[in-house]
């Protein structure tokens, strides 16, 4: 059979298989496939490079300090990679990164099996990795959106909920495996390898055009209207407190999780991948219970099962010495961590408009990156002071008193008809058109007559006239709506008057007034 009528026929037959799936893409299933060898080398090099920290070194605190080391570069990148996700080619970007993870773990591995790597160089080239997997994964979410239908978006999403959550299963296990036959080094080579599925793939792939409409919007302004985006969202707040308060105590288990396994059960590099193994297990169940549940309660009860059962499944871990026991305990940290953050990110990408939800991943991303980071320090200090299971019980104790704080900031989807842009705009009625750069540009509307005592105004300040203008594309139907409820409480037979008013330099105004005939 010649080979172009070969690929058609397994195209045809893989078509046939996933009927119902959006796997039936093929682009879309080239680029998931990546996705979850990314997602298995990432979880390895992280599973293997905390062991080998054990192997270093006997301080909880430097092992801990290998969670910080890879999640610290999302406190650093986050907004900044999100930015860029939303502004540039995003095939690219996730190639660039693919490249760097390639290579920064197989340094790792490299200099592990030469014998020169020391705690020193481990958190270095860990903390590259964890730069790369920043810049990534805004990308690798938001191209989602270009690869499938908006029908088929939502089983999109849950299909990369599971395939992170099966790496995170597979991952460590297989480092755990490989680290007991060959040694830390052969494993990170391993590991690095995953990386290559991704690049393979990508390469397949077209490169689009820039996502934001009108004049390409500029690095450090794409990330001051993100976090503008956040400030003035209560939905995104509310996402941004939940995921601070549940990640900044979940972070002691993986942070103490090696030393659980060396010095608390008296495991080796085969245990230690067990338990990891086991929470993954228990991160795929939740991935597969979840959406379900979510269709028949609310983003909010949801949460709050997993809050509480992370709760009694990390006591149970901490209070155990035997492994069976632990295992049962790790299998509930993953359920409850899946129901917490897979909801939570369901729950943003839903709210999120179309021009900021790269940006609001990646400001999900900071809020729960960061807390690890932060979190894994503070356990790790607490439990080289107190010991691991006062820690792991103090987490405990930390995350329902936080809840118990935050019981009033709720959190629901978000619905599509609210984030779709608006379907026409109004005309502007300018004299000339402004170039990009003039500005700052100064908006006022005045909603009531200015010889009435309860007239409002408003008035507000944009960077420049490509701002402005990209504003405007960005209005969404819930904006509209907004805008009408405002409009209807105009006086009747008093018009709306909208005054826009372009910043000028006046050593150039005058010179140009000199200059004229």
């Amino acid at each position: 059979m010649p080979r172009n009528s070969l690929t058609a026929h397994y195209g045809a037959v893989l078509a046939r298989l996933f009927e119902s799936s959006p796997l039936r893409n093929r682009a879309y299933r080239l680029f998931y496939f990546g996705s979850v060898g990314t997602a298995i080398g990432y979880t390895m090099q992280a599973t293997i490079a905390a062991w080998l920290m054990t192997t270093l070194t006997p301080s909880e605190f430097m092992v801990a300090l290998v969670q910080t080391a890879s999640t610290a570069p999302t406190l650093l990148f986050g907004l900044i990679a999100g930015a860029l996700a939303d502004i540039i080619d995003r095939r690219r970007l996730v190639l660039v990164t693919q490249i760097g993870l390639l290579a920064a773990t197989l340094l790792l591995g490299i200099a592990t099996l030469v014998g020169v790597v020391g705690p020193a160089s481990l958190l270095m080239l860990t903390f590259v990795v964890g730069a790369a997997f920043t810049f990534y994964l805004p990308a690798q979410q938001a191209s989602i959106n270009e690869l499938v239908t908006r029908a088929e978006l939502p089983r999109a999403v849950a299909l990369s909920a599971v395939a992170f959550n099966v790496a995170r299963a597979l991952g460590p296990a297989l480092a755990g495996a490989v680290i007991a036959w060959l040694g830390s080094g052969s494993a990170l080579v391993a590991s690095a390898l995953f990386f290559v599925i991704m690049i393979l793939a990508i390469r397949k792939q077209r490169g689009r055009g820039i996502a934001v409409p009108g004049v390409p919007e500029q690095l450090l302004s794409g990330v001051m209207s993100g976090v503008r985006y956040a400030r003035h969202s209560p939905a995104m707040r509310s996402f941004i407190v939940r995921n601070l308060s549940f990640a900044v105590c979940a972070s002691a288990l993986w942070a103490l999780l090696p030393v659980i396994a060396r010095d608390e059960l008296g495991l080796g590099a085969g245990g230690y991948g067990l338990l990891s193994a086991g929470f993954g297990a228990g991160a795929v169940a939740g991935a597969l219970w979840l959406p379900g549940h979510l269709q028949h309660r609310t983003l909010n009860v949801v949460t709050l099962y997993g809050v509480a059962l992370w709760t009694v499944a990390l006591l149970l871990v901490a209070v155990t010495s035997y492994t069976a026991v632990a295992l049962v305990g790790v299998l509930g940290c993953g359920m409850a961590w899946v129901s917490v953050f897979a909801s939570l990110s369901a729950g943003t990408q839903s709210t999120a408009p179309a021009w900021v939800r790269a940006r609001a991943v990646s400001m999900n991303l900071v809020a729960v990156q960061a807390s690890l980071a932060i979190g894994s320090a503070l356990w790790g200090a607490l439990a080289s002071a107190v010991g691991v299971r006062i820690s792991l019980a103090a987490s405990a104790g930390a995350l329902v008193l936080l809840h118990l704080i935050h019981r009033r900031v709720v959190v629901e989807m978000g619905k599509e008809a609210d984030v779709m842009p608006r379907a026409q705009l109004p005309e502007l009625t300018i004299t000339g058109e402004p170039l990009p750069d003039d500005g700052p540009v100064l908006i006022q509307i005045v909603y009531r007559d200015l010889g009435e005592d309860d007239r409002y105004v408003e008035r507000y300040v944009i960077a420049s006239w490509a701002e402005y203008v990209r504003l405007r594309s960005r209005m969404t139907m819930a904006d509209s709506r907004l805008q009408e409820r405002v409009e209807k409480l105009q006086r009747s037979g008093v018009p709306i008057r909208v005054a826009r008013l372009i910043g000028v330099d006046m050593a150039s105004a005058e010179t140009q007034s000199e200059n004229a005939p």
